[in-house]
């Protein structure tokens, strides 16, 4: 998928809110990061670094959004705990996962972590997947939007 344009896809946040990516893609780079599931250590940690990061990321000319497959009250929650001011989409039935291909994780038992960089002309310049270097999820994503 890397050097293709990135689906266009729409889900719902943690507001509520209907967040349709054709009003971004094209206009701004956007980081979309796949998690497994809010109130775990790994993503917690994960969302957390992307929070933090947020500033950079908004230098650099990004939007951020997250995906699992938790409901929108999980996520609303989830962001209010953590102080996450960026969208959380609730991925129930794997819809925008799949037209992402978003592999599984640890040996196909969990949701895959993977985070998607879109430059502002759409389309998808790094992929990086790992369930385990967390960390590694927003230094590539930077590296990306710096190259």
């Amino acid at each position: 998928m890397e050097g293709e344009q990135a689906p266009v896809v729409s889900g719902v946040d943690q507001y509520g809110k209907k967040i349709d990516l054709a009003d971004v893609l094209g206009k701004k780079s956007l980081i979309l990061f796949f998690y497994p599931k809010d109130f775990t250590s790994g993503c917690t940690k994960e969302v957390c670094s992307f929070r933090d990061s947020s500033e950079d990321f908004k230098a650099l000319g990004a939007e951020i959004i997250g995906v699992s497959s938790d409901s929108e009250e999980s996520h609303k929650s989830f962001a209010e705990q953590n102080n996450i001011r960026f969208s959380l989409l609730a991925d129930g039935d794997g819809a925008i996962r799949k037209a992402y291909k978003v592999p599984k994780g640890l040996l196909g038992l969990a949701p895959g972590r993977v985070t998607y960089v879109i430059n502002g002309e759409g389309k998808i310049v790094k992929i990086f997947n790992s369930m385990f270097d967390i960390s590694s999820h927003i230094a590539e994503a930077k590296k990306a939007l710096e190259a």
